[in-house]
């Protein structure tokens, strides 16, 4: 087909192809093949620098074609079998390439190629948040994100602000917090998020424990089905005055981390009492207990860690700024002001520090706002908790930390009631 008056032979080479039924130009014609051989328009006569955009074009075309024809790994075959390919061949049955898919496959060629890095990820990366290791192996970030108190917008706001920081685990309870947690998901993807959420205590009758047992069940269910997801990562189960409560339903998330709805199963604030009555029947030890963990309590608490390590159980810890409202004798205190002076660091980081020092994780509030996250206070506060790594508190800074007594506080402070501490155990 010969070009019409002023037309530019590219728009001639077009519209022989459209009368074949190809796309623009032919992928065996722009790798240089015969034209004999394919029935339609070379490049050949193109300058280098004209060719080099129908060379990726055609790139990203077979690699679109491969996609939707075939499961298997890409591979490219001989000249001669894309002579006798229906990607070159006359068909009046070809359907017209869709220019949108065409810069699709481009992008997804172009991105494989030159890589690609995701800000969140590299966000974590600086923050430098360690693994913190479980006892079956498995690893979980050190500190995580506290949503408690949060509404559903305040903890959407709270959860992008920690992530931007380079804080991925987050701590939330079923409800609203669960909500705002799950708008984030839906925007940002479920895998660069570590997810810990908690089994509502169990108002029922205590001797009712096929109820107790469905109510954790149906929990469950109900978030992931809310969070859009087909597992969390760490299911916590808090105590109840009744031990068969707590054994019937610890039942239930065993079963769950069985069936992949979950990668770890730990308590929140277990007593020696509640863990004794829990490992009479566990087929699966707590991975952590969720308790309460403060400069002022002893490093200790109370022998609650200690007793937890003996059964394989470590410390996840809530509260280094104190509970349920932050302890002003512990945000005032000489020493903790002292220490921060001479590290360059807030008196928050090193209430942190010493938490993560003695070898618990930790969840964190985004302020000492509890309850609020608005604006620039609760990014930079969540920036601030970011930087709790990465420097050390010294071993005469630990030592006198953790001779600290006041203020003092209860590990288990927001138990069922089961739980009482009597002269330096909690029981």
């Amino acid at each position: 087909l010969a070009p019409r008056a002023s037309e530019p032979w590219s728009s001639a080479r077009r519209r022989a192809a459209r009368s074949r039924g190809l796309p623009w130009g032919c992928p065996g014609a722009a790798l240089g093949m015969p034209l004999s051989a394919l029935g339609c328009p070379g490049l050949r006569e193109m300058s280098p620098a004209r060719r080099r955009p129908w060379l990726l074009l055609t790139l990203a075309l077979l690699l679109l074609a491969h996609h939707r024809t075939s499961t298997s790994p890409l591979s490219f075959a001989s000249p001669a079998a894309l002579s006798k390919s229906p990607q070159c061949a006359p068909s009046p049955q070809r359907a017209r390439v869709d220019r949108r898919e065409a810069l699709l496959g481009a992008a997804v060629a172009a991105s494989v190629t030159a890589g690609s890095s995701s800000p969140l990820a590299a966000a974590a990366a600086e923050a430098g948040v360690p693994d913190f290791v479980l006892p079956s192996g498995m690893t979980m970030p050190a500190m995580a994100l506290n949503t408690a108190g949060l509404s559903v917008d305040g903890a959407e706001r709270a959860l992008l602000s920690a992530a931007s920081a380079g804080i991925r685990h987050v701590d939330f309870h079923p409800g609203i917090e669960r909500d705002g947690v799950a708008r984030v998901l839906a925007s940002q993807g479920r895998s660069f998020f570590f997810l810990t959420t908690k089994i509502r205590g169990f108002n029922g009758d205590a001797s009712d424990l096929v109820a107790a047992a469905t109510t954790a069940r149906r929990q469950i269910k109900e978030d992931l089905s809310a969070l859009g997801v087909t597992s969390v990562d760490m299911l916590l189960l808090r105590d109840s005055p009744s031990c068969q409560v707590m054994q019937a339903q610890w039942t239930v998330l065993e079963d769950a981390l069985a069936s992949g709805q979950t990668r770890a199963i730990g308590v929140v604030n277990y007593c020696e009492r509640a863990l004794r009555c829990l490992a009479k029947t566990w087929k699966v030890a707590p991975a952590v207990n969720y308790i309460m963990l403060h400069v002022g309590m002893g490093p200790d608490a109370h022998g609650l860690r200690s007793f937890g390590e003996s059964l394989g159980i470590k410390t996840f810890a809530y509260g280094p700024f104190g509970e349920p409202t932050p302890a002003r004798k512990l945000i005032d205190s000489p020493v903790l002001q002292r220490i921060a002076a001479s590290n360059g660091r807030s008196v928050a980081q090193v209430a942190l520090r010493w938490v993560v020092q003695s070898g618990a994780a930790v969840s964190v509030r985004p302020t000492l706002a509890f309850g609020l996250c608005d604006g620039a206070s609760c990014r930079q506060g969540l920036e601030e908790r970011a930087q709790t790594f990465g420097w050390a508190l010294s071993p005469a800074e630990m030592a006198e930390l953790d001779a600290a007594m006041s203020p003092d506080g209860n590990p288990t402070l927001f138990s069922s009631g089961g739980c009482k501490c009597a002269e330096g155990r909690c029981e």
